[in-house]
């Protein structure tokens, strides 16, 4: 009984470890000299200027989402991230749902057309499962690429697909898009996309005096 409790103790021990380091995890520097932060609107205000204390160089801002969906802090966190020293760039959250020229037209009417900004980030995490009326893998597709089109256009830079591993389970797209991938897990690096990736998010939700709530983070393959 009290080699059962001792080892009670010691799993109850390593539990809590993880679930404080994984809240707070960060790649080392050394390897990836890289890093910044992923924010949205349920960041609320963002302290930017912490996030260049901790190691963040850059920052993705969600803009839009969808054909109607915009983030109502992306223009205050935009010029917030550059007036404190950090490169900035913007995420459209891809709905499968949605048509191509209803989204693009929606993220150009957020982020403007500046060659300052990093790369556009085109967030496929939403499948099509639950759209009301049915949309065929093929329609998906065609719709998406066309979507990328128009984005990079309007930016002039290709631009970034953030793939998580559900949509990539559902869809294997990452093999058939010729774009960098910023993939997504916690702590250890992500395989799932059966090819090299330019972005990881290490940590979906690290706590920090970033942001009230947690923030991405994210690292640069060096």
């Amino acid at each position: 009984m009290r080699l059962f409790a001792m080892a009670l103790l010691a799993a109850a021990g390593s539990a809590i470890w993880y679930w404080w380091d994984i809240q707070h995890y960060a790649p080392d520097a050394a390897v990836y000299p890289e890093q910044g932060i992923a924010v949205d609107d349920q960041n609320g205000r963002v302290g930017f200027d912490t996030a260049r204390a901790l190691g963040a160089s850059f920052v993705y801002i969600e803009a839009s989402a969808g054909a109607g969906m915009q983030a109502s802090q992306f223009g205050q966190n935009l010029a917030n991230a550059r007036r404190t020293g950090l490169l900035a760039g913007a995420i459209h959250r891809f709905d499968p749902c949605a048509r191509a020229d209803a989204q693009s037209a929606n993220f150009v009417t957020m982020v403007p057309r500046d060659e300052s900004l990093l790369p556009p980030a085109i967030a496929l995490e939403w499948t099509a499962d639950d759209c009301e009326t049915k949309v065929s893998d093929a329609a998906l597709e065609s719709e998406l690429l066309t979507f990328i089109n128009q984005v990079e256009m309007h930016s002039g830079r290709p631009a970034i697909i953030r793939i998580s591993e559900e949509f990539e389970a559902r869809y294997g797209l990452a093999g058939t898009i010729d774009r960098d991938l910023w993939l997504i897990r916690d702590r250890f690096i992500p395989r799932y996309a059966g090819r090299p990736w330019l972005l990881w998010t290490a940590n979906g939700a690290r706590r920090s005096e970033i942001a009230e709530t947690p923030v991405e983070w994210v690292v640069i393959q060096p």
